[in-house]
């Protein structure tokens, strides 16, 4: 253990990142919980990481985990509502593809978002992905590929919309 850094290096270096991660994945409004949960965990962890690991990995491993149990609690959550309506729509209510980027992310299957998240913006290799996610690393880059072609047409459409 000698040749770790402190653990406030740590976050100091991969906080970023690690936020990037969980905005991606969960969204703004639980990206910061889930953050400070992913480091609470990494502290524990901390004093029995081999020296030679790859910390930021290990890190969005962790988010990852947390994503997944942020996603999991939220889906058990009952939302109220002032009024219940009649009837849904057919699309789920979208109609139209966010102009915004962010929002487009949100809109991507889980996989594709994650994949995205983990190798774009974490800099993750896809080897690395697929063991967070599991699978392959060529599936990890065919989510990720599927996924920015997702983004590429959403984004494509909205300018198109706007420029009507």
């Amino acid at each position: 253990m000698a040749g770790k850094e402190p653990f406030e290096a740590v976050v100091a270096a991969h906080g970023g990142t690690v936020l990037r991660v969980c905005r991606a994945v969960l969204g703004l409004a639980d990206a910061d919980d889930a953050w400070a949960e992913t480091f609470v965990a990494a502290m524990k962890a901390y004093p029995g990481l081999p020296g030679d690991a790859n910390v930021e990995a290990w890190l969005v491993t962790i988010a990852h985990r947390k994503a997944i149990d942020v996603t999991r609690a939220a889906r058990r959550r009952a939302i109220p509502v002032a009024d219940v309506p009649d009837t849904g729509t057919a699309d789920g209510g979208l109609e139209h593809l966010p102009g915004d980027l962010a929002d487009a992310v949100s809109q991507l299957p889980d996989r594709q978002r994650q994949a995205i998240a983990y190798h774009y913006l974490a800099g993750l290799p896809y080897a690395e992905v697929a063991g967070i996610l599991g699978g392959t690393a060529e599936a990890a880059r065919r989510a990720a590929a599927d996924g920015i072609a997702k983004l590429r047409r959403s984004v494509a459409g909205a300018g198109e919309r706007s420029s009507r």
